[in-house]
Parts: C-alpha cells; sequence; structure tokens
C-alpha cells in the first residue's frame, strides 16, 4: 500500500507552533517590561525575595568604577576606597565609557544587576584630572552625584603604618563651618556618611573603635585623613587616646554637582510606618537628653492625712481651753518650792 503526504496539513501545524512561540515570547517580553519576573525555582524566589523592598533594608553595597581615561593615581584611589569599603562594595576592573553626568543609564544598569544603592566612578581628562564623582541612588535611579578632584593623593602603601582590619566600622567626624551653612557641603556630608558609615548595629565595643575618618572643610578644599585610635595607659579608668595615620589620605576641590529636588529627598528620606517609633504619653526630654515622666494622680484629701503628733499640738481641757476660746491667755504659773 502506497504512503499519502500531506504537505499542507505539515505547513500549517509547523505554521501554528511557530506563531505559538512567537507569542510566547512577546508576552515574555511584555513582563519583562512590566517589570514582573515570575520565578520558576525555589533559588529564584529566595533570590527575588531578597532584592525585594524590606521595612528594614540590607546593608548599603557600593559599586566602584572607573571610566574609559584613567590615571594611576585614580586607580589606585579608587583600590583604596574599596579597601576601605570592604565588604559592602564590588569593584569593576574593566572600563565603562560613559559619563554619568550627561546619561546615567549604564549606573542604574549595574546598580540592578548589583543591588547597590552607592557608586564611585573615577576619570580623567585634560579639563577635570583626577576626577573622583561620588553618588547614591534611589529606587534604581540616580538621587545625588558630587564630582571632586583630587589634588594631593597618598596611598595605603605610602603610609608604613599597620592598619585596621576589614570591615571595621569608622567613626566619621567633620568639622569646618562649611558643612554646616553650604548647601553643597550639607548635602556632601550627608553623601559621605551614608557612603562610609558601614552597618547599623546596636552597639560596638571599646576596642571596635579603632578606625576614624576625619574631613575638614577649609578655604574652598576638602581634606580626607584616615587614622587608627591607640588606647594608651593613662593611670586611671578612662585610657589615653592617640592617633596614627594610616591612610589614604586626600586633598578634595569640590567641582559639579547634581543635586535632588527637596520633594525627591524627602520622599528618598521616608520611613514605613511600622519602623516609626509610637509616641508615648506623659514622657519628655530635655535638650540634653534627660527623660521626665508625668503622673495624674487624683484629688488627695488632706484632713486625712496623719501627721506627727507633737505635745504643742494637743487639745487643751478645763479653764485653759475656756480662756484660749475666749481668746485671753492663760497666766502662767511660777512654780513655788515648799520647804
Amino acid at each position: 500500500m502506497q504512503r499519502r503526504h500531506f504537505p499542507l496539513l505539515s505547513i500549517h501545524v509547523g505554521y501554528f507552533k511557530a506563531s505559538a512561540i512567537k507569542h510566547t515570547s512577546e508576552a515574555t517580553k511584555m513582563k519583562q517590561k512590566e517589570g514582573v519576573i515570575k520565578p520558576k525555582t525555589k533559588r529564584a524566589k529566595r533570590f527575588l525575595d531578597n532584592r525585594a523592598p524590606k521595612l528594614t533594608e540590607n546593608v548599603k553595597n557600593a559599586m566602584i568604577m572607573k571610566g574609559g581615561n584613567t590615571s594611576m593615581t585614580v586607580t589606585q584611589a579608587l583600590k583604596d576606597i574599596y579597601s576601605l569599603k570592604k565588604p559592602s562594595a564590588v569593584l569593576y576592573k574593566k572600563k565603562n565609557i560613559t559619563r554619568p553626568f550627561e546619561d546615567s543609564t549604564s549606573l542604574e544598569f549595574f546598580s540592578k544587576k548589583t543591588d547597590s544603592s552607592l557608586f564611585l566612578f573615577g576619570s580623567h581628562n585634560k579639563k577635570r584630572p583626577n576626577n573622583l564623582i561620588f553618588g547614591r541612588l534611589f529606587d534604581f535611579h540616580v538621587l545625588d552625584m558630587i564630582e571632586l578632584g583630587i589634588e594631593k593623593y597618598r596611598s595605603l602603601s605610602e603610609i608604613k603604618n599597620s592598619k585596621c582590619p576589614e570591615g571595621t566600622k569608622p567613626m566619621l567626624v567633620f568639622a569646618g563651618e562649611a558643612f554646616d551653612h553650604d548647601d553643597d557641603h550639607k548635602r556632601l556630608k550627608s553623601l559621605l556618611t551614608d557612603f562610609f558609615r558601614g552597618p547599623v548595629v546596636p552597639s560596638v565595643r571599646l576596642a571596635g573603635l579603632e578606625h576614624v575618618l576625619h574631613f575638614t572643610a577649609l578655604e574652598g578644599k576638602i581634606y580626607m585623613r584616615s587614622y587608627r585610635s591607640l588606647l594608651k595607659k593613662s593611670g586611671c579608668r578612662t585610657p589615653r587616646i592617640e592617633l596614627e595615620e594610616i591612610g589614604p589620605s586626600f586633598d578634595f576641590v569640590l567641582r559639579r554637582t547634581h543635586l535632588a529636588s527637596d520633594d525627591l529627598y524627602k520622599t528618598a528620606h521616608r520611613q514605613p510606618k511600622a519602623l516609626k517609633p509610637k509616641k508615648k504619653k506623659n514622657i519628655s526630654h530635655d535638650t540634653f537628653g534627660t527623660k521626665f515622666g508625668r503622673l495624674h494622680m487624683q484629688k488627695q484629701d488632706l484632713a486625712k492625712l496623719q501627721t506627727r503628733k507633737m505635745k504643742g499640738l494637743r487639745k487643751r481641757r478645763g479653764p485653759a481651753a475656756a480662756a484660749a476660746a475666749a481668746g485671753e491667755t492663760s497666766p502662767k504659773t511660777a512654780k513655788v518650792e515648799v520647804e
């Protein structure tokens, strides 16, 4: 028996398969554009849950990258800042041809990829030599960017002193009137605090307070110094503290700035209602942090209050009581000794 072929039917079946695959791929692309990604495995679900918004957010990661053209100073400076920021930092060794002040899409892409909300970008050109850009993101969009130029730099390797262990939480010190009065310096202070403060911890032991980052704003420049605090014997219970410079050391000059609007800045600092502390009634604090409490009591009947019974307050009896009622005073009688 001779078999018959149906080429037309096979064409229609192949067409339906191809169209189904096409519609599936288009639906997947639409979901990805909308930002809706359904996990297919438990590992992917855990990964997406870790990236989802939380009441208590994870430690802020920082991505450190260099531009298309850099110098040895910028490259070494990025490595030193990365060593201060570890382990909550990612260092990109390859060059990234981008200009954050003109187009920040590549930074936003890398921030989604590494779940980073802070970045440090280094570049070098004839117009702006030895350039560093500190920035932060909100909802994977650039919030603030401040450009600093390196005028003088000493690396970690140039200062031959013992260093602090990796991951040490630093103490941040800001000196200078510009950090309190100038708007750009105020935002720079907030940005540097956000960048270097490290994880939020409930308490730190005394021996763990050994790293100090000091920022000084003076005569249009910003001086960054890194010290290690040494606890020495002082002959009493309180130790004597000495500071030893460990590097890196920077002399910055402020260049371009890209600051968020006031409304967006307030939105980025908004806290969820679940984290806001509940107001406690009848409790107040003064300027020095002293805690005061107010007590509400019922009116007391002082007539029933038991006082100390003294001899002079006793009730008088007999003629003395009658004279006291009439307003007269009884004459005192002298004691006479009878022989």
